[in-house]
């Protein structure tokens, strides 16, 4: 079989080297594993952002029909990314900052960032200005679920806190304890 793109049924455009088998196996070669754990953590990045996951475990690799089962599994070549090899490429996504162990000290899920907390606290910054939030306190859950759908919805709690932190630290931003957990204010910045 030649190499060909592949549009999955969500959309997403699948690179040529999803239709090699070794992208599926660790490779021995040092030089070919490092090529290969870069074009995974590009499609692991890339796909996250168009589907808007945030989220990857170890199980994924083993879950027929889930929500990264168009990218770990290649049914036209019979292959499936072992779960031993996409624990790896999570240790690399984390050796390179763009995700983080979540829950803490485990290594069976990240959070992915296939955009940087640095970018979310920028992103955050200017819902908050556009829709009129400054100087207003709000729950994180009303930021992580507004009842107008915005780049922020459903973003994870820790993202969310971390990209608070950032405002925080150029005060654009303060937490504040509310009845129900944390909220936060943002100020002109």
């Amino acid at each position: 079989m030649a190499l060909s793109t592949h549009t999955t049924p969500s959309g997403f455009l699948l690179p040529s080297i999803h239709s090699a088998p070794p992208f599926f196996t660790e490779q021995p070669n040092q030089n070919t594993h490092a090529h290969l754990t870069e074009q995974w953590i590009r499609l692991i990045l890339t796909y996250a952002r168009h589907k808007r996951l945030f989220v990857l475990r170890v199980e994924d690799a083993e879950v027929p029909g889930g929500d990264w089962d168009e990218i770990l599994r290649n049914e036209r070549i019979n292959r499936r990314i072992p779960p031993s090899y996409l624990s790896s490429l999570m240790a690399a996504l984390v050796a390179k900052n763009l995700a983080v162990y979540e829950p803490a000290k485990q290594t069976r899920a990240v959070l992915l960032h296939w955009r940087l907390p640095e970018e979310w606290a920028d992103v955050l910054h200017s819902w908050a200005t556009a829709t009129g939030q400054l100087n207003t306190i709000l729950t994180f859950y009303e930021i992580s679920d507004p009842p107008i759908p915005s780049l922020l919805s459903g973003i994870p709690i820790p993202l969310l806190r971390r990209a608070i932190t950032i405002l925080s630290r150029s005060n654009r931003a303060q937490i504040i304890g509310v009845a129900d957990g944390e909220g936060v204010r943002f100020f002109v910045g």
